[in-house]
């Protein structure tokens, strides 16, 4: 359909109508037939199934209220081309990442093209339904803003903030999620900081001690002359949802005057602390046209429907900044060149951060900024602890009140600030860490647990970055946290003395080590974690220190070469080491041979290391039991060893080897440590082939051979592996059949094929020995060669994996 034909009014109405559907079943139609980005497409079908029931009415819109017809015709064009960049992103081969991510960032612009429509362009094009709702929420404003006849504005909506920033988009998204139909209860949620309380529109402050007697009480007051009396919790709320009828109902014997013909209601209850789930519960009436706002720093899992307000970006928090900064008659100097910004910079885009900070600036000279700098630049000075950040402090720190039951995702938070700013934080590491510190489970349940508390209440960022798989722990997903809540970690880390602190985070920049160091204190440090983390300049010269109680040592550098700190062979009681290399290539390291001296070691994960560095002298680890090898150079490691590799680590149970793209044949030494239990080989893609010794591995558990895209077979010496249970070779496209023998594996419970593209042949006959096997996950189109081997053993689990391709692991990699 030409756009250019169209005509105005009905036509015109109708004309984007058919658009629009055309559009949303190419959408719907290409989601059942490729793999290619789903995750967006999935976004940009849910955005369509909200706006497909106020499309219907376009034609009346377009009629009724005589809106220009230039925006509607706009948004037909671009409908018409995403139609198109749909229809031609579907036919992409799966290897074309860098298309295939382009084409994602345009669907997802064609996807806020949408929003925008129906958010901002054309307000007046959202049904009768937005315009009974908008005012129903006036007339409420204007009720509420009454004083009460018992004696002030109880549940009044505040004013606006004198300048409100940042908010324009948020709030017209905001509207479009209340508007659903589905939605009754929606959270808005944000870290402490974010939502600043002069900007909530709210009825009823809850607080972290709410009284639901008390809290009905005051939605009566605003309403009514006289408050009838409670007997209990249950009876409150039954009366609450009598008034809250009879509002809507247009007969209410409480109110003063008739209430609006189907007057929709919105309930806000603001400041909504953790574990008040059963609360917003008492509150969800079923009564049409009524939803409950919700303003917390958590979010609620309970309930589907949330919606996180973000920090400002740079233009908003500029503009947020220089306005708190600037007196009211625009007097005061602002310096210039990169202060504003180095200042912004440190408020990470939090509302009250910028407020208070421009606050405290206002009208001083510009030696006072440059001060603030330099004072939040020290590294022995956090930014958290200047006065001029007082109440920011505060209100970040009532994000940390925990219960008593809840002291250790406290700790687990804190742990955080080990990992330098603006860099992901693996998962697999933090497991690492846990295990240890905190006596959680090895297979990291209660960590992954603690994580999405810290996440519900946000305090960091969980990123899973496929759904297809059944651990969450993986290499590739990770944790992100703003810079400002790491500030948080770090200072309440910092609240005692050096020697007494249990973890202890240095960040040095240069090589400006802190004073307490410098000084060579004899007194020994009692800290269980120790984590430093040095810059691109840092020299490698340590002054030593006594920390024999580091349990836990996290050592974050940039430079291409990099010594072990000397101090090591004194942690007589280290148990972890984390290695991470945040420059571009793999750097070579040093003092390995410092480990040997560390009798307790059991895990050490390095990340873009050179490992030839390690293997020119091999160092005997007696008690490690798992070492992890991330986006490293092993293509000589394990090699021409004058001892076998059983004997430099005769205790190890796990290997893991993640984005190593030297690999291509697996060390053969590594098969001689019979009692490994599990061996993980993942994104190696150059890795063509397993040694016919993994049969060895008589005690091997779980065999994880996920994205070796080169890898063709797998070796049928693997029959002798009686102990495995889970093998997973997803996304090894090279793979064209399964080991003839593969029956023999008789404790086999789990098996992951999805992504196995040219295995295409049927399955082997000994297939049907594997009498244990209770899952198999796989794509639709190798589902079809299970189809008889389920029909025989009923009891067999298909399960489809879901497609979640997406480039979130590409974050911080390079």
């Amino acid at each position: 359909m030409a756009s250019a034909s169209l005509v105005g009014g009905a036509a015109l109405g109708a004309a984007f109508e058919k658009v629009f559907s055309i559009l949303y079943e190419t959408v719907k139609d290409v989601i059942t037939t490729t793999c290619m980005f789903e995750s967006i497409l999935e976004r940009l079908k849910s955005t369509l199934d909200v706006l497909e029931p106020l499309v219907k009415d376009i034609r009346w819109s377009n009629r009724e209220l005589e809106h220009p017809e230039e925006v509607t015709k706009g948004l037909i064009e671009k409908m018409e081309k995403g139609e198109k960049l749909v229809r031609d992103y579907s036919k992409l081969p799966w290897w074309k990442y860098l298309m295939r991510f382009c084409y994602a960032k345009k669907l997802s612009k064609l996807e806020d093209a949408l929003c925008r429509f129906f958010g901002l362009e054309l307000p007046a094009l959202n049904t009768k339904y937005v315009l009974e709702t908008l005012k129903g929420v006036d007339d409420i404003r204007a009720r509420m803003n009454l004083v009460g006849l018992n004696g002030g504005l109880l549940c009044a909506i505040p004013a606006p903030p004198d300048f409100p920033i940042g908010l324009d988009f948020p709030l017209k998204e905001l509207k479009l999620q209340l508007l659903k139909e589905e939605v009754s209860v929606l959270i808005l949620t944000a870290p402490g900081g974010c939502i600043f309380k002069d900007n909530n529109i709210f009825f009823v402050p809850v607080s972290n001690t709410p009284n639901l007697k008390v809290i009905v009480q005051k939605l009566f007051r605003h309403k009514v002359d006289q408050v009838p009396e409670f007997l209990s919790d249950e009876d409150a709320i039954n009366q609450l949802e009598r008034l809250l009828k009879e509002i809507g109902q247009n007969h209410s014997t409480f109110l003063p005057t008739p209430a609006p013909q189907n007057n929709p209601i919105l309930l806000i209850l603001d400041d909504v602390w953790s574990g008040s789930e059963s609360l917003l519960e008492k509150f969800a009436f079923r009564i049409p046209n009524y939803k409950i706002l919700v303003t917390s720093r958590t979010s609620f899992p309970r309930f589907s429907f949330t919606y996180n307000l973000k920090p400002l970006n740079d233009e908003d928090a500029m503009a947020l900044f220089l306005h708190s900064a600037t007196p009211q008659d625009g007097s005061s100097y602002i310096p210039g060149g990169d202060t504003v910004k180095m200042i912004l910079k440190f408020c990470g885009g939090f509302p009250l951060a910028l407020k208070v900070i421009g606050r405290s600036l206002c009208g001083k000279p510009e030696a006072v900024w440059h001060g603030r700098i330099m004072e939040w630049s020290n590294n022995d000075h956090s930014f958290l602890a200047s006065s001029a950040s007082s109440d920011l402090l505060v209100c970040l720190q009532r994000s940390l009140d925990f219960k008593d039951d809840e002291i250790i995702i406290k700790k687990c938070f804190l742990d955080l600030g080990s990992f330098p700013e603006d860099q992901r934080i693996p998962i697999a590491a933090l497991i690492d860490m846990w295990s240890e510190l905190h006596e959680l489970d090895e297979d990291g349940i209660h960590a992954i647990a603690n994580l999405h508390e810290i996440a519900i209440r946000n305090l960091a960022n969980l990123v899973v970055t496929r759904k297809d798989v059944s651990e969450v722990s993986s290499c590739e997903d990770f944790v992100l946290q703003h810079d400002l809540l790491r500030e948080l970690a770090i200072y309440q880390s910092s609240q005692e003395p050096i020697e007494q602190r249990k973890r202890l985070i240095m960040d040095i920049s240069g090589n400006n080590l802190p004073k307490w160091w410098t000084e060579q204190r004899q007194q020994p440090i009692n800290a269980q974690l120790l984590s430093i983390s040095t810059d691109d300049v840092f020299s490698s010269s340590w002054c030593n220190i006594q920390p024999p109680k580091v349990e836990v040592l996290v050592l974050n550098f940039q430079t291409k070469n990099y010594m072990i700190p000397e101090f090591v062979d004194k942690m007589n009681k280290l148990k972890v080491l984390v290695v991470t290399n945040y420059g571009f290539f793999p750097a070579e390291l040093g003092n390995f041979q410092l480990l040997e001296s560390v009798p307790y070691l059991k895990k050490i994960r390095l990340e873009k290391i050179s490992t030839p560095s390690l293997c020119k002298a091999p160092v005997p680890l007696r008690n490690l039991k798992k070492i992890s090898l991330f986006m490293c150079n092993i293509g000589q490691a394990f090699r021409n060893y004058t001892i076998p590799v059983s004997d430099i680590l005769p205790k190890l149970l796990e290997i893991n080897i993640d984005y190593c793209k030297d690999l291509v044949e697996f060390p053969a030494g590594l098969c001689d440590i019979v009692w490994l239990k599990k061996l993980s080989i993942t994104n190696c893609h150059k890795l063509s082939a397993l040694p016919q010794g993994i049969g060895k591995l008589r005690n091997l558990e779980l065999l994880r051979l996920r994205s070796c895209t080169d890898l063709w077979e797998l070796p049928e010496s693997i029959r002798s592996l009686h102990e495995l249970s889970i093998l997973d070779i997803s996304d090894c496209i090279s793979i064209t059949k399964l080991p003839k023998h593969i029956g023999a594996l008789r404790n086999l419970k789990e098996l992951h094929m999805e992504g196995c593209l040219r295995l295409r042949s049927q399955l082997p006959p000994s297939i049907l020995d594997l009498e244990q096997l209770k899952l198999v996950i796989c794509d639709e189109e190798r589902v079809k060669l299970w189809e008889s081997i389920k029909e025989l053993n009923t009891s067999l689990e298909i399960k489809v994996a879901e497609k979640d391709i997406n480039l979130f692991w590409l974050s911080n990699h390079f």
